[in-house]
């Protein structure tokens, strides 16, 4: 379902304001941790930047997710997104080792702290700047409904407890305890790593069509058998294609109800998880007249041409074979009903009526697949 254009411009807006603000963090922890030889700092630097590459795949989710699909991507460009994410994780994971290695060769350095005032003045910028970015960026999502814009909002804090580490690591180092630098170095190293670990494992579960959670399945489930003329369903299948659910259900209705019927209640069970259910993009309802959940036991039937050639057979010397006006086929429990509409004038008279509707009935019963005849009058 896509999202309005105001919606969609407030993602931008926001994604973008939280680019400028790693891209200025970025570059000031980097160079000052250089500057300064802390290698906390350095390390919080890289982690700003990755947070940095995630607001890029963040636009870029928000701007293509409201172009339509094409004729080469039917379901859509989200999985550009979900691939991208896929090689950030390893990009992420890859730089953190970088940051570990270089962290435990500090133990064995005699590099020692500088500027330390001017490292922890740069922290707390990053800390005060970065939880402020997550309470506007969170105040954006559920405004938006976006799940990929809240993610993105816990990657701002994840960035502002980063930066604590280092206030504090730094800050210790400062006191005479020595390593607390290289030791927070570590410590962000190792959060890079569980952000990389993470965007890779999440992005992966969708590449492979993993269902959503167990509580999003329940919900789902209750939509759809609240809504009138499902008796029950089967067949649930549930998949992430970027920000947004596809949903595919087989549901149960009666089985003599018209097509037009069953495609009614089929609509309003579409509409009814697209309203009620957050991010689901596009819902598939396959109609059941009885539950193939197991088997489909009248998968084997013959279809209605073949059907008819059968039954015209069979009604060869039958009276007003000609006034039938329509055929309805019923196919249950491996067998079908055939409903025959005539005119309502030969309701009129009984006694013909009873002699059409027993030669019918009859007639029909000579080809095996059919159960029995109903005729009825319009």
């Amino acid at each position: 379902m896509l999202r309005s254009t105001a919606e969609i411009q407030a993602k931008k807006k926001i994604t973008v304001i939280g680019g400028w603000v790693n891209l200025v963090l970025s570059v000031m922890k980097i160079g000052f941790g250089w500057l300064g030889q802390s290698h906390a700092l350095v390390a919080d630097g890289f982690h700003s930047l990755s947070d940095l590459l995630s607001d890029a795949i963040v636009y870029y989710a928000a701007h293509h997710g409201s172009q339509d699909a094409d004729e080469e991507h039917p379901y859509g460009h989200a999985r550009f997104e979900t691939l991208a994410t896929v090689v950030l994780g390893a990009l992420l994971m890859a730089v953190a080792g970088v940051i570990v290695w270089d962290a435990i060769t500090r133990f064995f350095s005699d590099q020692a702290l500088s500027y330390g005032w001017l490292i922890l003045t740069v922290a707390l910028i990053s800390i005060v700047s970065k939880e402020v970015m997550y309470h506007l960026t969170m105040k954006t999502a559920k405004a938006t409904k976006s799940a990929l814009l809240k993610a993105n909002a816990w990657h701002h804090r994840s960035d502002a407890l980063s930066s604590l580490v280092v206030l504090i690591g730094v800050g210790l180092e400062m006191a005479g305890y020595q390593y607390f630098d290289a030791i927070a170095a570590l410590i962000v190293g190792f959060m890079v790593v569980k952000i990389g670990f993470d965007l890779v494992l999440d992005a992966s579960k969708e590449l492979v069509d993993t269902a959503l959670d167990a509580d999003m399945v329940e919900r789902i489930k209750r939509v759809i058998l609240q809504v009138k003329g499902v008796k029950a369903l089967h067949f649930l299948r549930t998949r992430k294609m970027g920000e947004q659910a596809l949903v595919d259900v087989h549901i149960l209705v009666a089985p003599m109800i018209s097509v037009s019927e069953g495609h009614q209640i089929s609509e309003t069970v579409r509409l009814a998880l697209l309203e009620n259910i957050d991010n689901i993009g596009e819902v598939m309802v396959h109609i059941d007249p009885e539950d193939d959940e197991i088997f489909s036991p009248s998968l084997a039937l013959p279809l209605r041409e073949s059907l008819l050639l059968k039954l015209n057979d069979a009604w060869a010397e039958l009276p007003d074979r000609e006034r039938i006006k329509n055929i309805n086929l019923h196919y249950l429990e491996g067998r079908i009903v055939v409903e025959l509409e005539l005119p309502l004038e030969l309701n009129d008279d009984r006694k013909e009526l009873n002699t059409i509707g027993s030669a019918f009935q009859g007639a029909a019963l000579k080809v095996k697949e059919v159960i029995k005849a109903k005729v009825l009058y319009s």
